[in-house]
């Protein structure tokens, strides 16, 4: 059922900064910002030859990304996302094993324009893990 890792999520305090590390610091190619509203945030994406590093920051009080670093005020890992084929059927897949998905269930588009959701951290061993269709 899962493909590749498409990313690994940062949540940075500051979105700009962490930018400038990672693109002057380790010399890595960048997006540009993308706000991305019905998530509650605003993120970029590291390109690397593999994979992507999403850096993750807040948009708005109200945001899931402000409640973690509230928690972790340095930031740090956030979700680890894998490709799958369906996300429909990999949800349904994952449900009858026991799985939770939070929302309301239903995939939302996610910052690549795909279909996407998120699994509890409690079922994956504390990490919070985001399917994304291909």
């Amino acid at each position: 059922m899962l493909g590749r890792v498409n990313h690994i999520a940062m949540a940075v305090p500051d979105l700009a900064a962490a930018t400038a590390v990672y693109r002057d610091t380790l010399g890595a190619t960048v997006s540009v910002p993308q706000a991305l509203p019905e998530h509650g945030v605003t993120v970029v994406f590291v390109e690397l030859p593999n994979t992507k590093v999403e850096l993750l920051e807040p948009l708005g009080a109200e945001s899931p990304i402000a409640t973690f670093l509230e928690k972790n005020p340095s930031g740090g890992m956030h979700h680890i996302c894998y490709e799958v084929d369906d996300i429909v059927a990999a949800r349904d897949h994952l449900v009858r094993a026991g799985a939770r998905v939070l929302g309301n269930g239903e995939p939302k588009i996610g910052a690549h324009g795909k279909p996407v959701l998120f699994l509890h951290p409690k079922d994956f061993f504390g990490a919070l893990v985001e399917l994304e269709q291909v």
